[in-house]
């Protein structure tokens, strides 16, 4: 009997150390990336599109950026072509949805957060696009992420008064 307990407490032991995680952590699909550069050239970081069950996450991770809120969005068209990366056209918005999370017509599928830059130039952010698809990121135009040099106010149509673009990547599938 005593060897029974021995053995049945070392199990739950053993077992209490292990954990599951729902759905939203486990990636269901697919993977794209975006390099991230500035007009210059210079290497800001990454941006990692994941297909999951519930939309697209996202993942920034930024470097040698401005201090401050930069508004961040995906874009319509896979082209940076410096120096004002306008050729990623607008948000990407394939529900034809105003722009913002506070806007009563909105958001665009490609809103995102403020991206929130230290002192040091880093950031970073994990967000879910939930109207957005794999298929629709990488549609035969592509589509590209862009970081603005100001916040967005989440509530003005077409870009949030995020001001110019400072850094883009394109997404390619991984």
């Amino acid at each position: 009997m005593l060897r029974a307990t021995f053995l049945t407490a070392i199990a739950a032991t053993a077992l209490a150390g292990c954990t599951t995680t729902g759905s939203t952590d486990a990636p269901a699909g697919r993977t794209a990336t975006a390099p991230l550069r500035t007009a210059a050239g210079a290497d800001v970081g990454t941006v990692t599109a994941t297909e999951m069950a519930g939309g697209i996450q996202i993942r920034i991770d930024a470097r040698g950026m401005p201090a401050g809120l930069h508004g961040a969005h995906v874009h319509a068209v896979g082209r940076c072509d410096a120096p004002d990366f306008t050729t990623a056209g607008g948000h990407w918005n394939p529900t034809a949805r105003q722009h913002g999370t506070s806007n009563p017509a909105g958001p665009h599928a490609g809103d995102a957060p403020n991206l929130t830059i230290g002192a040091d130039g880093s950031g970073s952010l994990t967000i879910m696009l939930p109207s957005g698809t794999m298929d629709g990121l990488l549609d035969t135009d592509g589509s590209a992420f862009v970081i603005h040099a100001q916040a967005d106010d989440y509530k003005t149509d077409p870009s949030g008064n995020s001001g110019g673009r400072i850094a883009c990547g394109v997404f390619t599938a991984a």
